[in-house]
Order: structure tokens, then C-alpha cells, then sequence
């Protein structure tokens, strides 16, 4: 490419970073269509053919019919009036250029519409929350370079004479081309070099300022500097691409090993109890009774211990692994993903007919005892043994239907709620089986042949029952919850939703207000007493309790930016410092944009009800400026 000398008389030196520039990108976009490469700035243009070709590239649009072989004067006019009316259909301004300039080589005019062309492609697709592209280049400094303590991008000026941001943006994206941590931050020319340098050698990015550009001078040229950090966003643009689907790809996987935790769970715990089963049979097929009353009655205390302690856990154990492995179904629905099929050997099924087995090996085993024993009532027995069984009977089908529960979340819930109305119905049968057992006890029956069941057994049944159900019923509300949250990731559900069940201390599935409080804490909120009550009781429809749901709504209403009422009010009071107005000095120490602090001056409310305001500018009243903004 021929440089022309001219060109250092148009202006500073920082004008060779312009030409550079200009050449570098122009280049690169007629390498798209193999256009040959720019090699005089001003011939080349003179003609307009190069001019209209690079055009409709950066505009992804014909010009039109031009002359593409122009030999006179009035056809290279032709072409550069077309190529220029493009451009100002196009809304880019220019200024004090025409035709015969381009055709006459105007190095000046020349290169500040091509600067202003090239300015224009170069900071497109430059977009962060709607901001120009200035305002969006600079928002993605500063939140790439907000884990280092060191950088602090305000501007596309002073921010940078340091030479640590450009090192941050390149150690952010590809920390194996740098070590930021060993850089000496008081180098300021050494740090800039090694930033050009590895940018240059490693990223591709030209080198288009040189160190002096930014260390050495007062103020920094801001175009300049602007431009080539705009590099720095083009060339690491494909790894934030990257990132967002490394990102997908491992909330994927946490949501995969979620699932196969759980169902690595579920086939240790159904073999242990199995084991446990098998085992405790075999003991009793081994043990002989004698015909001592003493020995006989030891063997009953000790069968009774048993169905207290090792029974009871293992019909929990049951039921959880039960409730576990619809869990698992229901987790993988909600994710749209293949249902779960435990291996052979391993299923509900099997572990029905050896719990089946145990049933009928403890019947034996108790009746054997039972018959040792001969001072027993038979009518009160029966009685009694009646009422335990049906009751028994009962639980296990409430019990078998809540396993079983599958399908649709809503028509789930509706048939958990139809098996609680029957579990109710059952405290009343379970005072009647207490009667009966009482009678036993004052009779000194207190072996029973016809049924295997004791009151404590009963009321232990039916106690885990109603936790079963109470708990099956949380989680699939919350997990309707979470299927409505689309707005949240399903590692932020999977957090709320833990940091949820730890206070959620009694299974109620809501949380007082010193419950809620502590969940917050627990995510890294806090609020003083005052607004946490009134939070509380906002959040919680001024009841005591809260719910997942109104849980699970705060959490997204304090995570994710909406411009309601309720939020924009509570930033202003931050703002305010809880003062019930604003003043300039304040909206400006948050950092908020020199052109929203006009726009919220020109159109909030002044007031003067708070007496002079030092040093601050006028009173701006917020709440009456959020009432007359929304409806």
C-alpha cells in the first residue's frame, strides 16, 4: 500500500492512525468479495469504481447501474455523485465534499469521508442495552475489566494512559497470551507496549497508535482511541460467542448431573435396603424358640424393638426411595428430556415382591411367637387386628397412589389433593383403633396373632404418610413454579430453590418473615428492619407466611432489570440516600449519563418544600415524577 507523504501535513501524526485505520478495515472488506486491495487512498477512489465497490459491501446493497470501465472525466463524476448519494441515503453525514473533489484527489476531503465511512461499519454492531455504540464500546470495557482492581474505564482518554486496561481486555479473554498479575502497574509505557504487542502478534489487531499516542500526551485523542479498542471488541466478539455456548453447554450438564446424582442415589439406596431385607429374613429363618415363656417373651420384646426402630426406617427408606424416583420423572419432564428406566433387578417392582417377602417372613416369624404366648383375648385380638389391618390397607394404597403419581404437574396436584381429603379421613379411624388397643393393653394381650401392626406403628404410618404427601405437594408446586420461571436460568432456580427448602424448616412449603430473612442473607441480600417489613409484607400479601411462589417471584423481581414502578422507585430512594427527593450531585455520583440527567431535570417535578439544598443543585421530588409516568 503507498502511503502518501501529504498526508502529515493534513494534520498530527495521530492522522497516520486515521489513514491506517481506514486503509486496514477498507481492505478487509473488500477481501469479501475479492475485490483487489486499495493501494493509493486517493487514486484508486478517483475513478468511484473502487469507492462504489467498497460501499456495497459495508452496505450490503447495489448502488445501482454505474460505469464500471469510466475512461473521461464526466464518468468518474458520474460514479463518485452516485457513490456519495448512496452514502447520504445511508443517514452518514458529510460535509464540504463533492464529486470533482474525489475525482480531483483531495487528499483532505478524501480521507475524512472515508474516516467517517469507516468509523460508521467499524463501531457497527457494537450494542449493549440499547446504548449508542460509543456508550455500548464503553459499558463492555468496563464490564470485562470490572474484576480488576487496577482499571478503572471511565473514558476513551485518560482511562487508558496507564496501558492496564488494554492488558485486562487481553488477559480477560486470553490469559494465556499474558500474566496480568506480574505486570508493574507503575510502567505505564511498558505495560502499553506488551498490550500492542501481543494484540498485534497474537489478535491480529494492527497496531494503529503508538505507545507515545497514549502515555505521553495530556489527553489522549479520543477517536483514536476509540477505534482501536473497537478492534479489541471485533476480535474477542467471537470468543464472548464461545463463552455464551460454554455457558449453555454447562448449565446443561449441571442439569444432567443433577439427574444422575439422583438416580445414582436411588439404585444405592434400593440395593442397601434390599441387603439390609434378605439379611434380617435369613436371622430369623436360623432362630429357634424354645419352650421357655422367658426366652419366648425375649424374642417378642426383641421382634417389637425391631419393628420400633429398624422397621420404621426402612418404611421411611421406602417411601423416600418411592418419592425419589417419581422425583427423578419429574425432573427429567421439566426438562424435556428421556425418561429414567432403573435397571433390572433394581425397579420398584422388585423391591415390592422382596418387600412382599418380608411381610410374609415377618407374619411368620411373629405368629411363631405368638403362639408361645397362650393368655390371649381372642375377640379383643380380632377386633383390634381388624382395625390395624384396614387401617394399614388403607395407608399403603393412599401410599402406592401417592408412588405412583405421573403425567401432567397440574392433574398431579389435583389427585395429591384428593389423596390428603382420604388421609384425613383416617385420624378418625385411628381413634378408634387406639380404643381398641387400649383394651388389649388392659386385658394383657399384649401379643396379637392377626395383625402385625401396633398403634405406634399406625400412627407412625399415617404421621409419614401426611409428611409424604405434604412434601410430594411442595414439590410439585414448586416445580410448576419453576416451570413458569422462564426468565431464569436453571441454575439460579436450582439455588433459590435449595436456599427455599434449608429454611423451610417444618415442610409447610413457605417461609416465615425470619425464614425469608435468613433465605435472602443466604443469597447475598439484606435489607435493614424497617424495609425488610415492609418488603415482607409486600412480598407475602401481608400474611405471615410466604409461599415458594412469592418467593420465587421476589427473587426475579430483585434479579432481573424491569422499569416498573416499584423497582425505579426503590432505585431513586437508593439514590436518595432515603431523602424523599434527588438532587443533580446525586443522580451524578451514581454514575448516571450526563444526557439522562438533563432528560430527568427537564421533566421531573422541582420543588422547594425542603428548603435549600447545599451544593447538590435543585430539589427533584421522584415519587410524584413515578406516579404522573406510569399509570
Amino acid at each position: 500500500m503507498v502511503i502518501n507523504p501529504e498526508l502529515f501535513f493534513f494534520n498530527s501524526p495521530l492522522t497516520f492512525v486515521f489513514f491506517f485505520s481506514v486503509s486496514f478495515r477498507a481492505n478487509n472488506k473488500l477481501d469479501i468479495r475479492g475485490v483487489p486491495h486499495i493501494q493509493n487512498l486517493v487514486d484508486d477512489f478517483a475513478t468511484g469504481v473502487k469507492l462504489i465497490q467498497l460501499l456495497e459491501i459495508i452496505g450490503d446493497a447495489s448502488v445501482g447501474r454505474y460505469n464500471r470501465n469510466p475512461r473521461m472525466r464526466i464518468q468518474f463524476v458520474e460514479n463518485c455523485n452516485l457513490a456519495l448519494e448512496f452514502i447520504k441515503q445511508r443517514d452518514i453525514p458529510l460535509t464540504n465534499i463533492g464529486a470533482e473533489d474525489i475525482v480531483d484527489k483531495n487528499l483532505k476531503l478524501i480521507l475524512g469521508m472515508l474516516w467517517t465511512i469507516i468509523l460508521r461499519f467499524t463501531m457497527a454492531g457494537i450494542s449493549e442495552e440499547g446504548k449508542t455504540a460509543n456508550e455500548a464500546l464503553l459499558l463492555w470495557c468496563q464490564r470485562k475489566t470490572a474484576p480488576y482492581h487496577e482499571v478503572d474505564v471511565k473514558d476513551f482518554t485518560y482511562s487508558w494512559t496507564d496501558g492496564l486496561a488494554f492488558c485486562a481486555l487481553i488477559h480477560r479473554h486470553r490469559p494465556d497470551l499474558l500474566d496480568f498479575d506480574s505486570l508493574d502497574k507503575n510502567d505505564r509505557h511498558g505495560n502499553t507496549a506488551l498490550a500492542f504487542n501481543v494484540a498485534e502478534k497474537h489478535l491480529g489487531i494492527p497496531q494503529l497508535l503508538d505507545v507515545e499516542d497514549v502515555c505521553d500526551i495530556s489527553k489522549p485523542d479520543e477517536r483514536s482511541v476509540t477505534t482501536y479498542v473497537a478492534e479489541y471488541f471485533h476480535a474477542f466478539s467471537a470468543l464472548d460467542m464461545v463463552e455464551t455456548a460454554g455457558r449453555r453447554v454447562a448449565k446443561f450438564a449441571e442439569v444432567m448431573a443433577s439427574a444422575w446424582q439422583m438416580r445414582h442415589d436411588y439404585e444405592r439406596r434400593v440395593l442397601a435396603l434390599m441387603d439390609a431385607v434378605l439379611l434380617t429374613q435369613r436371622e430369623w429363618q436360623s432362630t429357634l424358640l424354645t419352650d421357655k415363656y422367658a426366652a419366648t417373651k425375649q424374642k417378642g420384646l426383641e421382634f417389637n424393638h425391631y419393628k420400633n426402630t429398624q422397621k420404621r426406617e426402612w418404611v421411611a427408606e421406602k417411601r423416600e426411595i418411592d418419592s425419589l424416583l417419581g422425583n427423578i420423572q419429574t425432573k427429567l419432564k421439566t426438562y424435556n428430556l428421556k425418561p429414567y428406566y432403573p435397571p433390572d433387578g433394581l425397579t420398584l417392582f422388585d423391591l415390592d415382591n422382596i418387600w412382599k417377602e418380608l411381610l410374609q417372613n415377618e407374619a411368620i416369624y411373629h405368629r411363631s411367637i405368638n403362639s408361645k404366648i397362650r393368655e390371649i383375648k381372642e375377640n379383643l385380638r380380632k377386633a383390634y387386628a381388624q382395625a390395624a389391618n384396614d387401617f394399614q390397607q388403607q395407608l399403603d394404597s393412599i401410599s402406592s397412589a401417592q408412588s405412583l403419581l405421573d403425567g401432567d404437574l397440574n392433574q398431579q396436584l389435583q389427585r395429591l389433593r384428593d389423596l390428603q381429603n382420604r388421609t384425613q379421613l383416617l385420624e378418625s379411624k385411628l381413634q378408634n383403633v387406639q380404643i381398641l388397643n387400649q383394651a388389649c393393653v388392659d386385658a394383657n394381650t399384649e401379643e396379637n396373632d392377626y395383625t402385625v401392626y401396633s398403634v405406634e406403628d399406625l400412627t407412625f404410618g399415617l404421621d409419614l404418610l401426611q409428611q409424604a404427601i405434604q412434601k410430594k405437594n411442595a414439590f410439585i408446586q414448586n416445580q410448576i413454579v419453576s416451570r413458569n420461571m422462564t426468565n431464569l436460568t436453571p441454575a439460579q432456580l436450582e439455588e433459590f430453590e435449595q436456599a427455599f427448602r434449608h429454611f423451610d424448616k417444618d415442610n409447610s412449603n413457605t417461609l416465615s418473615a425470619t425464614e425469608f430473612n435468613a433465605a435472602l442473607a443466604s443469597l447475598g441480600i439484606f435489607y435493614d428492619d424497617d424495609a425488610f417489613d415492609q418488603v415482607f409484607s409486600r412480598v407475602a400479601d401481608r400474611q405471615e407466611q410466604a409461599s415458594f411462589e412469592q418467593f420465587i417471584r421476589f427473587m426475579v423481581s430483585v434479579t432481573e432489570d424491569k422499569s416498573t414502578p416499584e423497582q425505579l422507585r426503590d432505585a431513586f430512594r437508593t439514590i436518595a440516600g432515603d431523602k424523599p427527593y434527588v438532587t443533580e450531585l446525586d443522580l451524578k455520583m451514581c454514575l448516571v449519563p450526563e444526557e439522562s440527567i438533563e432528560l430527568l431535570k427537564h421533566d421531573m417535578p422541582h420543588t422547594s418544600s425542603y428548603g435549600q439544598v447545599n451544593n447538590g443543585g435543585d430539589a427533584l421530588e421522584y415519587d410524584q415524577y413515578i406516579d404522573q409516568m406510569f399509570r
